[in-house]
């Protein structure tokens, strides 16, 4: 299949750092190309992969603040749109900005639904339930006024990730810094826990930060790293002992989750969104109520065995089975006369 992937243009793909929905993107590209068909990726120009790069803006707008993100937003997605005839299926790996335009072509567009930023978004994704194929990336992740043509989780190429045996005695934080991160509650886990935390991850609230993470810091029971490239994420991810995501939303995947599990890090998290599609109680981590229950099975998952957590996210999460699917559904998408069950074009 001829295949245009839209990333996003945030950030570099694959990213350096921070940058879930453009790390997605790359896996699913690399992905595709390795299994033949012809896939050109819509992402920044110095982003790298070995499918056909098409790029508009020369670097990702977080990471260069000279540049307008409206504006290379809207030449990011013409650029897609006035070369739809090209392809044979349309991957949005972006947002909902790209629905806008799946009313003015002809090609099908899969539309990834990485979360929703806000309710306010809700419309958009309303208005095109019709023209366009929604994936869910879990199955807790879905709202009830969309339809949905699968549900695909997110994949990992475990190469890329090492099994680790926590011998680096820590807890770790992998995420945005964030109240519903739950940053400030792993402080207090790891805290009662007898155990040093390392806190990993971009800044999104500073006022947060500032007050309820940063007065804890002290470089040796709690350490914060800040964003982290994947070298440094696999020796973290491989010597910590559980990895806490005490959310306070509903979590539409957790990409830091499967990675850890990957990594053979047990996974301690609050039962919110998708981690109880996750996390195996006993298997890869544990779900937990409040901060006395994390705690206790900070001690519990110092007792898993890593192998087996690792072997469990490599068989529900590798990159393979992931582009599998989507293999699959470009297929029928494509393959269907009116480019899909129930859908007008």
């Amino acid at each position: 299949m001829r295949i245009a992937v839209i990333a996003s243009i945030a950030h570099r793909v694959p990213p350096r750092g921070y940058g879930p929905w453009e790390q997605v993107a790359a896996t699913l590209t690399e992905g595709l190309v390795a299994r033949g068909h012809e896939v050109t990726l819509f992402a920044t120009a110095d982003s790298l992969t070995t499918a056909r790069l098409h790029a508009t803006a020369a670097a990702g707008y977080e990471e260069d603040p000279s540049r307008d993100a409206k504006v290379d937003e809207a030449l990011h997605l013409a650029s897609v749109f006035e070369r739809a005839d090209r392809f044979d299926v349309i991957s949005n790996q972006f947002d909902f900005l790209p629905l806008a335009f799946s009313r003015l072509v002809a090609t099908p567009v899969v539309t990834t639904v990485h979360g929703f930023s806000s309710e306010k978004i809700l419309p958009v994704y309303r208005a095109y339930d019709d023209v366009t194929h929604y994936v869910s990336i879990s199955d807790a992740s879905r709202h009830p006024d969309l339809t949905y043509a699968a549900t695909i989780h997110h994949g990992i190429d475990p190469g890329t990730i090492s099994l680790g045996g926590g011998d680096g005695g820590h807890l770790l934080f992998l995420g945005r810094i964030h109240p519903d991160k739950g940053t400030a509650l792993a402080v207090e886990v790891a805290r009662r826990a007898g155990r040093p935390l390392v806190i990993a991850g971009v800044i999104h609230d500073r006022d947060y930060f500032r007050s309820s993470v940063e007065p804890h810091l002290d470089g040796e029971h709690v350490t914060y790293v800040g964003p982290v490239g994947p070298a440094e994420r696999d020796h973290l991810l491989g010597g910590a002992v559980a990895m806490l995501h005490l959310i306070d939303f509903e979590e539409p995947f957790g990409l830091s989750v499967a990675e850890s599990m990957m990594a053979g890090t047990p996974v301690v998290a609050h039962p919110r969104g998708s981690m109880p599609e996750l996390v195996r109680p006993g298997v890869n981590g544990f779900l937990v109520d409040d901060v006395d229950q994390a705690v206790a099975a900070v001690e519990q998952a110092a007792l898993l065995d890593r192998a087996r957590c690792r072997a469990d996210a490599v068989d529900r999460f590798s990159h393979d089975r992931m582009v599998e699917a989507y293999e699959a559904l470009f297929e029928r998408v494509v393959g269907s006369a009116d480019a899909g069950p129930g859908r007008a074009r």
